[in-house]
């Protein structure tokens, strides 16, 4: 699994250790990944996503899963977020929401 958010697009970065003496040894800034299942309420159904906790954020700030996904235009969505998208739109569809 790749070790990047979802939402925000945040990956591994690499960097520099320095110790007292200036000698650099390089090393691996991780993002914060969570795995948490975010409750939609077109799907009606929890779904899961990997996610940094600033990927979190902005979906709740935004509202929820659902109108976070929709209201985002499908240029700034990662891959799964636009599969995600295309299942909830045609699930609105279906209901006539």
């Amino acid at each position: 699994m790749t070790k990047k958010c979802l939402v925000t697009e945040k990956g591994v970065m690499s960097g520099n250790n320095n110790c007292y003496s200036k000698r650099k040894t390089r090393r691996r800034f991780m993002p914060n990944l969570q795995t948490v299942a975010i409750y939609s309420e077109i799907l009606e159904a929890p779904v899961t996503l990997r996610l940094s906790s600033t990927g979190l954020r902005t979906i709740e700030k935004n509202g929820g899963l659902d109108l976070y996904v929709l209201n985002t235009q499908p240029s700034k969505l990662s891959k799964e977020c636009k599969e995600l998208r295309d299942r909830i739109a045609a699930a609105k569809a279906k209901k006539g929401l």
